[in-house]
């Protein structure tokens, strides 16, 4: 059993200036599916290097022909994934023909980790970019020239793909550290290749094993190495030392909702909607390939520097394709069936979604206690009260979502998660363009984009690391896939 003590549900006292609408560019999709990539040969039109930048890759890149011509077929082949994952959105609604855009969007990847992921390919980055005018305006017609891609196999889910050997210590300066938690620690850091910033997770060994969560750590490696969509945080590779593993993931840089909220005291009801909107496709997709995600909370959902959702945090995630019994989570947003140890699936998933709702909303969670037993009591039994300016529809949402009754819970009945994105509360949301995140965002983080900006987080007492340490290792072998 494991849940989340450094939780702290008191209501929200501060107060955030009212959050303007800011006005940016629509872009297409492609561009953002790929924003942070690892390789500057797959960068896309949002983060193309400066002129001096692209002049410096060109002087320390020498490429023969062939390499060249390989990196050609590889920009190519990236693109028609891209096209791919862009005519799905035109047809979110049919969950079939989703899956099959995601899992083009996994092969994406798997072309990335195809190439040589830490060195500077200026030509094909350069075709990318002379493409992109002509693709987008082919996406948006609803052509697409994409082969069929395999799918993600149950096979994957449960071995996950492979994610180490290829990147070490050395590829990389450890920069100051984003946040802190029961097993480690995440930093930011900075790539000796690329020069860009990506976050990097480090949990040490013997804390995972003395509290008991090898079983938890080794799903999040596997979730995380076939997962692929636009709201879901993405995971380079791993590596370890005799002490530590360490996993590479996108640096998010406009920091967490719940510092977001605890500013605003609580969200507006189209905020609250906006980001519910993204989550509750980031949820589809997950369910879609049997995977409950378990930790659904502000503190797990980052926002991008445009202020889209990112889920973050897998570490309670796991393949389920029928049923499982482990309590784990956050006390104020575990599902009555876990409190009382019964078998669960894809249902304890959508119970948090509505206590997230609720959360945004009001700016406190309904079942909150300073007891955490009496936290479960209110779960099991507490009826379900909502604050006067609450709008009927969200009063209706939540109380299909927060229902103790299994055969009722919206997203647990015959149609899923389309009987969710079907409720009135939902009515104006054109679920297509969400998922192509063509809707115009309710907050843009004031950051400094690709300059490493770690305004929006807290600064937290550095420590001193033993990173790389080589000794005895008596846990290694429980972590091998790392």
């Amino acid at each position: 059993m494991y849940v989340d003590p450094q939780r702290n549900n008191e209501v929200r006292k501060l107060n955030l200036p009212a959050m303007q609408k800011t006005h940016h560019p629509v872009e297409s999709a492609e561009v953002h599916d790929n924003e942070d990539k690892m390789d500057v040969d797959e960068e896309q039109v949002d983060q193309q290097p400066s002129e001096e930048a692209t002049a410096e890759n060109n002087e320390e890149t020498s490429q023969s022909p062939d390499e060249q011509e390989n990196g050609d077929e590889n920009a190519n082949q990236q693109q028609d994934n891209i096209e791919n994952a862009n005519q799905g959105q035109d047809s979110s609604e049919n969950a079939n023909q989703q899956q099959g855009n995601n899992e083009s969007a996994n092969q994406q990847q798997d072309n990335t980790e195809n190439s040589n992921e830490l060195q500077t390919n200026g030509e094909a980055n350069g075709t990318e970019a002379n493409k992109t005018a002509e693709d987008q305006a082919q996406t948006q017609n609803g052509q697409s020239n994409a082969k069929p891609q395999p799918a993600v196999t149950t096979k994957m889910l449960i071995l996950g793909k492979k994610t180490s050997g290829k990147y070490g210590l050395k590829d990389f300066q450890i920069l100051r550290t984003l946040g802190t938690g029961s097993f480690g620690r995440v930093h930011l850091i900075r790539s000796n290749h690329n020069g860009r910033f990506y976050a990097l997770k480090v949990l040490k060994k013997q804390t995972i094993v003395k509290l008991k969560q090898v079983e938890h750590t080794n799903d999040e490696r596997r979730m995380l190495s076939v997962v692929s969509h636009p709201f879901i945080i993405r995971m380079w590779g791993t590596f370890q030392d005799s002490k530590q593993i360490f996993m590479v993931m996108d640096y998010i840089e406009g920091g967490e909702i719940f510092t977001l909220l605890r500013k605003s005291k609580r969200f507006p009801n189209p905020v609250a909607k906006f980001y519910a909107a993204e989550i509750c496709l980031a949820l589809e997709y997950l369910h879609s390939l049997n995977i409950i995600y378990r930790d659904l909370k502000p503190e797990n959902i980052l926002l991008d520097k445009n202020g889209h959702v990112k889920l973050t945090d897998f570490g309670f995630a796991k393949f389920v394709p029928d049923v499982t019994y482990t309590l784990c989570g956050t006390p104020d947003y575990i599902a009555p069936e876990v409190v009382s140890t019964k078998p669960y699936n894809k249902s304890v998933d959508w119970w948090s979604f509505g206590i997230l709702i609720y959360e945004m909303l009001a700016g406190h969670t309904p079942f909150y206690d300073s007891n955490t037993l009496k936290t479960y009591e209110k779960i099991l039994s507490a009826p379900l009260k909502f604050p006067a300016f609450f709008h009927e529809d969200a009063k209706d949402i939540l109380t299909k979502l927060i229902n103790r009754d299994l055969t009722k819970r919206l997203g647990n009945l015959q149609d899923g998660s389309e009987d969710v994105k079907n409720h009135p509360w939902f009515s104006e949301v054109i679920w297509d363009k969400v998922l192509a995140r063509y809707i115009e965002t309710p907050y843009e983080p004031p950051i400094h984009q690709g300059q490493g900006d770690t305004s929006q987080f807290e600064r937290y007492p550095e420590e001193e690391i033993d990173y790389g340490i080589e000794c005895e290792d008596p846990y290694g072998f429980l972590f091998k896939d790392f």
